[in-house]
């Protein structure tokens, strides 16, 4: 989130992307950070033991929300 954050603070989009036990933790740390409104999209948990086949599926399903959140309409 560090990351995602340094790059919001000088006008870059960034999306955080965690599997789902994160949501809790992601919210109090884009809180600590100063940005709240942090853009974050959340995967199954767990991603530890899935195949790479899995792993396409998993980005496949989230693939439209992350353009989304970086995506400026003009």
């Amino acid at each position: 989130m560090h990351d995602i954050a340094d790059l919001e603070s000088r006008g870059l989009p960034g999306v955080f992307v965690a599997s789902s036990e994160f949501v809790s933790a992601a919210e109090s740390q884009s809180l600590a950070l100063g940005f709240p409104s942090m853009q974050r999209v959340f995967v199954a948990h767990p991603i530890q033991d899935r195949t790479d086949d899995e792993m396409v599926a998993l980005a496949d399903e989230v693939f439209d929300r992350l353009l989304g959140c970086i995506v400026v309409d003009d």
